[in-house]
């Protein structure tokens, strides 16, 4: 991952300011600089893909875009901090899955997504891929549900912790298919990988951009990525909604929001320049060499009701399988 987040930086940083401009800044929001705050580290696809957008937005916007690192738990203090902001438009969170997860898992997250928050856009789509280690005898979803309800509880997956996309992943995949597997978190994504390739877990869900090179090198087996399209970097590879779990969805969303009661005008205006700047060729390219696809929302709106329906099927999963974090 270290690997292509340092590729992916070089990439953007090529990216010539001058196609990417846009026109005068309208009379009014905004007279001075706007703060992108990502709460987690540098070099995760958030803080890659604000930092690819801050470009564009401050050319069109005429004024400074800051991108700002708040890292910590679960992204926790960060959003917290976007959360007691002046909701005046010029700070505004980079959020991602775990947004709309940890107020189901915690006590007090110490903010409301859908109180404290009023929707921009989303930024950016990142599908995961169901990987199996090669010894696992199974080459499909199918193959490896039927498994699941010949062995229950003894189909061990990994994930990047508890809460994680990768572990949303796979209990909604238990939901959908009626199966009960074993779940093994880990401290982040990189030794997670690495156990299921050396074989001391069985499968997991894992972004395709992070997969791909063991995909590629024959070290894990792929069997179908989340979305409701197949990715462009592995077309071969079906859905599993596709591969007989029909309604199946379970997509890693990148996106902006602001703290609610944020003017409409503000809303309005960032969205429209998100819009434009996900639709940059070089930008676009770039990402999708990663299997990460740009996209924004129809409108800000169109966004809030997406995290909502986010927070409520991250909820539902959260109660069924008894998911917390003390």
């Amino acid at each position: 991952m270290k690997k292509t987040c340092l590729v992916m930086a070089a990439a953007i940083a090529a990216i010539p300011a001058a196609g990417v401009q846009g026109g005068q800044p309208a009379d009014g929001y905004p007279v001075r600089a706007v703060r992108i705050i990502v709460p987690f580290a540098a070099g995760g696809n958030v803080d890659l893909v604000a930092r690819a957008l801050a470009q564009p937005l401050a050319g069109a916007l005429g004024q400074q875009v800051i991108v700002e690192n708040r890292p910590g738990a679960s992204g926790l203090p960060g959003t917290q901090f976007v959360a007691r902001s002046a909701p005046d438009g010029y700070t505004v969170l980079a959020m991602a899955n775990t947004f709309a997860v940890v107020p189901s898992l915690i006590a007090n997250p110490g903010y409301d997504p859908l109180k404290d928050f009023a929707g921009v856009s989303l930024t950016a789509l990142v599908p995961q891929v169901l990987v199996v280690n090669p010894a696992l005898p199974v080459r499909s979803v199918k193959e490896l549900i039927a498994l699941a309800k010949a062995r229950p509880g003894e189909i061990s997956y990994a994930s990047a912790g508890i809460g994680g996309t990768g572990h949303m992943a796979a209990e909604l995949l238990s939901s959908y298919a009626k199966i009960r597997m074993l779940h093994v978190p880990y401290k982040g994504n990189a030794q997670a990988i690495v156990d299921v390739v050396s074989g001391q877990v069985m499968m997991m869900f894992d972004q395709v951009s992070t997969s791909a090179s063991y995909i590629r090198a024959g070290r894990l087996r792929a069997l179908a990525v989340t979305s409701r399209q197949r990715s462009p970097l592995f077309p071969e590879v079906p859905t599993v909604d596709e591969s007989g779990v029909p309604g199946y969805e379970d997509i890693t969303f990148n996106g902006l929001m602001a703290p609610a009661g944020t003017p409409r005008e503000a809303l309005a205006r960032l969205h429209a320049e998100v819009a434009k700047a996900v639709r940059v060729p070089q930008l676009r390219t770039r990402f999708l060499e990663q299997g990460v696809e740009l996209a924004a929302s129809a409108s800000p709106a169109d966004f809030t009701a997406y995290v909502k329906a986010e927070f409520e099927k991250k909820a539902r999963i959260v109660r069924e399988a008894g998911i917390r974090i003390e």
